[in-house]
């Protein structure tokens, strides 16, 4: 699936519930097989695409904390 393919218009974008009120947030979206993400300060802007499975991948890895510091 190529973003260019995607049809965002009626997309429901979602940021987390632990954002703070400081506006560095992301925000998702799901579609069919695919989840989108973008910058919550530029609403307008670029669209990062990825499959459904990579996705879970990263969240996996973000709750197992591979990307703690």
């Amino acid at each position: 699936m190529s973003l260019h393919q995607v049809d965002l218009s009626d997309a429901v974008w979602r940021k987390s519930t632990r954002s703070g009120g400081n506006g560095d947030c992301v925000e998702t979206t799901a579609l069919s097989g695919a989840v989108a993400v973008r910058d919550s300060k530029d609403p307008t802007g670029p669209v990062l695409l990825f499959s459904a499975a990579d996705w879970g991948t990263f969240l996996a890895g973000t709750k197992a904390g591979e990307f703690d510091r």
